[in-house]
């Protein structure tokens, strides 16, 4: 029995956040790998996914319409801050259900209680 990813039809995190890491996951460090040409600096310790540091943040990894079918280019070379953003499936992650509400979507855990 496969469960369904409710991320898979969201993305509204990789829309809402500056998504910012230690430079030396940059593939261009010895053992980085996230595409630093999708990156850029913010300090002498971090950077950021391109389309992030913004206003109005989009990952540019980011495919697809938010709220109805996305998906991440880099999925297996994605920052830690991506590894580590927990949705708010077994357990409310106040971020998540932040960004879901800034694309007027209710939380995960409310959506799966009226299904």
């Amino acid at each position: 029995m496969t469960t369904f990813n409710p991320c898979v039809t969201c993305g509204a995190c990789c829309a809402s956040f500056r998504v910012s890491f230690y430079w030396a996951e940059g593939d261009d460090a010895p053992a980085g790998f996230v595409p630093h040409e999708l990156t850029e600096q913010v300090n002498s310790f971090y950077r950021c996914m391109q389309g992030t540091n913004s206003p109005t943040p989009r990952c540019v990894a980011l495919e697809g319409t938010i709220g109805e079918s996305v998906g991440c280019r880099i999925y297996h070379n994605r920052p830690t801050p991506c590894r580590e953003f927990d949705a708010s499936i077994d357990h409310s992650n106040l971020r998540c259900d932040q960004a879901r509400a800034r694309f007027g979507m209710l939380p995960i855990i409310q959506v799966q209680e009226v299904a």
